[in-house]
């Protein structure tokens, strides 16, 4: 299976990047499953229905979300209404929506996508990701329920995430770190099988603080002081993520690439 996850969409400027490269990827490269994180692509902070819808669109079979899952009240209901949505599986308890769903992809393979949060400086005390994903992870084992697994743990420190992407080594054909905003160059398929990087990056502008135009942010940390709100840069984008083949038969992977298409950073394709 072809699988292509993009990591934090920001604000318009990521929106605009997914609309118009995702749907050539999809036909260039023969995706069979496209994963995209959502979480910040409506003002940076959230996501609503209608910019879920556009990203839906464009061709995206499943957005995750995060520790600003619900920044939009509109995504309350939303998410229980679009199956296509997940948030995270150890947010509050009673939280609409679900944390883990198997999909459907092309040739009647079937996918399972969680998401997890981080524990680690994180400013909310999430209940434990370990114990969460391993309910999830026993209910779908690979090679048998389903043909891949994606695991999407969104978490501040890379400690955790890499800690997260071992323990689940040989169980998942991807863990991908989202979060930060700042793509990591350590893709990788751990000796188990499972293709591994700890952060994906962001789907935004990179002439700015992790997405946001810079001068409030800069502000900020010179003296101590907010003027104003943040607001997300609104240059070119670059479309940054990571690209998994996996074998049907065992659900791991086979090859593992960084995605950077667009905007500043230097390219890097399958």
């Amino acid at each position: 299976m072809k699988i292509l996850f993009l990591g934090d969409v920001m604000g318009r400027a990521g929106r605009a990047a997914v609309a118009e490269q995702l749907p050539a990827l999809r036909r260039e490269w023969a995706l069979d499953f496209v994963v995209v994180n959502g979480e910040n692509a409506t003002a940076g902070a959230g996501l609503s229905p209608a910019h879920a819808k556009e990203m839906l669109d464009a061709g995206a079979d499943c957005i995750t979300l995060g520790d600003h899952a619900f920044d939009q009240r509109d995504m309350l209901g939303y998410a229980e209404q679009e199956p296509r949505i997940i948030r995270p599986l150890n947010y509050a308890k009673g939280a609409p929506g679900r944390g883990a769903r198997v999909f459907e992809a092309t040739g009647g393979r079937r996918i399972l996508v969680a998401q997890a949060l981080g524990q680690v400086f994180m400013k909310r005390p999430f209940d434990d990701p370990f114990s969460a994903l391993e309910t999830v992870l026993k209910a779908h084992p690979l090679g048998g329920a389903v043909q891949a697994a994606l695991i999407d743990i969104h978490c501040e420190a890379t400690s955790e995430k890499m800690a997260t992407g071992h323990w689940c080594d040989g169980r998942a054909s991807v863990v991908v770190g989202t979060h930060t905003h700042v793509p990591t160059g350590d893709a990788q398929i751990l000796p188990g099988g499972t293709a591994y990087l700890s952060d994906a990056g962001m789907c935004g502008d990179y002439n700015s603080v992790i997405g946001m135009e810079k001068l409030e942010p800069i502000r900020r940390f010179v003296t101590g002081m907010s003027k104003g709100r943040f607001e997300p840069a609104a240059g070119p984008a670059t479309l940054s993520g990571f690209y998994v083949e996996t074998d049907d038969r065992t659900g791991l992977a086979t090859r593992a690439v960084m995605v950077r298409l667009g905007g500043r950073l230097q390219e890097s394709r399958p």
